[in-house]
């Protein structure tokens, strides 16, 4: 008897268990593929996923492995520079390979006790009023209280589920792969510049050792379960460039298009979903995974609290109030990039009029704060403005703010040293520091960082802590 199985071992399922872990919940892992992806496609961690990581003690060992970008630039690929004063510490987009990525996670789920099966996919389960049996592919059952489908944008969970995936089917598709090139790089950048004042969907970048990373739209395609070939790639960079620069020695080739849909519910019962089981949507602004961590991070400490008895009724269905109307944001988002990659002339110029209004700081800090999810507020009720926002890494007598969330408990940061965090102490640290880099009294922290309560009343704050952590232990 597990208390969680989670489908899918992707960044969000294995975030969710290393999650699950700190609050010593019986986590199994099904993973269907029996080795991880063996191709090196490059994804991007925005500042929010970096401070999430931060907060958990794992950034120092992800940052050798990738490589720091200005965090600029993203949205519909519009080139503007990085708005000054960005309120993140990690203000800085983190490239780093997927597959390491994945191994990094992982890695960190099995270390906090998590159980990982590889070659097992979930082929059916039912849910009662004490649990879920979930049944294999190989005819095998297992017992949880809980499920969670974290597999992946055709979810075996949610389509067994019964949920509804609305949205927009692909109208476009895109190759990309990484490979190598026969021509001088001179050569390659004159006629990339070239193209790309036409072609938003276009580039070839050099990759280090003599690799490109190669994006060209696709022709018509028939059958997206057939993969792509390097021969389409040479038909499609002829087409569009005239050239197609004597690609050869392909490492990875893949195909993505820009459909659209988002889960109607993320909880049936006791069957969630999260990352893309959840929502879908085009990889412009390189979204997609830092979402999926995201509802990890949500998602993770809520359900625990319902597993260990203390999580107050409503706790868990916070976690679709929350994270539904987030990736409704995102999804907007891309639909709205999307249009501005369209080479058709009322997208274009809207494009021109947007590359005008982004040269506003208002408007480029609203737009990069939107892609990097730093900008997030959930709704708390009334109350100032930090609430419900997420608390940057500020500087702390014991250091700093994210060195004191690594267990992943709620925290009280008391600038009065007149608060106590009393018969909540088990669910929540406590810190007394009146030098804090804050404006208010006392804040009280969620184990994902967003800010649950701001005042300095000892019998308001015992208030929020029931809301948020349930009743006082005995």
């Amino acid at each position: 008897m597990f208390d969680v199985i989670i489908a899918g071992c992707g960044p969000t399922g294995a975030m969710l268990a290393a999650e699950l872990r700190l609050h010593d919940v019986r986590v199994l892992v099904l993973e269907k593929e029996t080795e991880p992806a063996s191709f090196v496609r490059i994804v991007g961690l925005h500042m929010r996923s970096l401070e999430l990581m931060a907060m958990r003690g794992l950034l120092d060992r992800i940052l050798p492995h990738g490589r720091q970008r200005p965090a600029g630039g993203f949205f519909a690929a519009i080139p503007k520079p990085v708005p000054k004063g960005l309120d993140s510490a990690y203000a800085y987009l983190l490239g780093i390979p997927q597959p390491i990525i994945e191994r990094l996670l992982e890695e960190h789920a099995i270390e906090l006790g998590a159980q990982v099966r590889r070659g097992c996919a979930v082929a059916g389960f039912e849910q009662d009023d004490e649990g879920v049996t979930v049944e294999l592919a190989d005819g095998q059952q297992l017992r949880s209280r809980y499920l969670v489908g974290c597999d992946g944008a055709r979810s075996t969970v949610r389509k067994l589920l019964g949920v509804g995936f609305p949205g927009e089917p692909s109208r476009t598709d895109t190759l990309m792969g990484e490979m190598k090139v026969g021509v001088p790089q001179e050569e390659i950048a004159a006629k990339v510049t070239e193209i790309s004042k036409t072609h938003q969907r276009f580039w070839l970048r050099p990759f280090g050792e003599g690799i490109y990373s190669v994006v060209v739209p696709a022709a018509a395609v028939s059958d997206r379960a057939v993969p792509p070939t390097l021969e389409d790639f040479k038909q499609q960079l002829r087409t569009i460039a005239g050239t197609d620069f004597g690609v050869h020695s392909a490492r990875w080739l893949s195909r993505f298009g820009d459909a659209t849909r988002l889960a109607e519910r993320y909880r049936v019962g006791r069957v969630l979903l999260a990352g893309d089981a959840a929502h879908i949507h085009p990889p412009i602004g390189g979204q997609g995974l830092n979402l999926g961590v995201q509802d990890a991070f949500n998602l993770g400490w809520k359900l625990a609290g319902q597993i260990r008895g203390w999580a107050p009724e409503t706790l868990l269905d916070t976690y679709q109030a929350e994270r539904h109307p987030v990736a409704e944001d995102v999804l907007d988002n891309t639909r709205a990039q999307t249009e501005l990659l369209s080479t058709e002339p009322g997208p274009q110029a809207v494009r021109r009029l947007l590359t005008e209004l982004m040269d506003f700081d208002e408007v480029n800090r609203h737009l990069i704060e939107k892609i990097t999810a730093i900008g997030i507020r959930y709704d708390f009720g009334e109350g100032p403005d930090l609430l419900g926002r997420r608390l940057r890494d500020i500087d702390v007598k014991q250091g700093h703010l994210y060195g004191l969330l690594h267990r992943g408990r709620g925290l009280l940061l008391d600038r009065t040293e007149r608060l106590t965090a009393g018969s909540w102490s088990d669910r929540v640290d406590y810190l007394a520091d009146p030098t804090a880099a804050l404006d208010v009294p006392c804040v009280l922290l969620r184990p994902d960082g967003h800010v649950a309560w701001i005042g300095d009343d000892q019998q308001d704050l015992d208030d929020h802590l029931a809301r948020w952590f349930g009743k006082p232990a005995d």
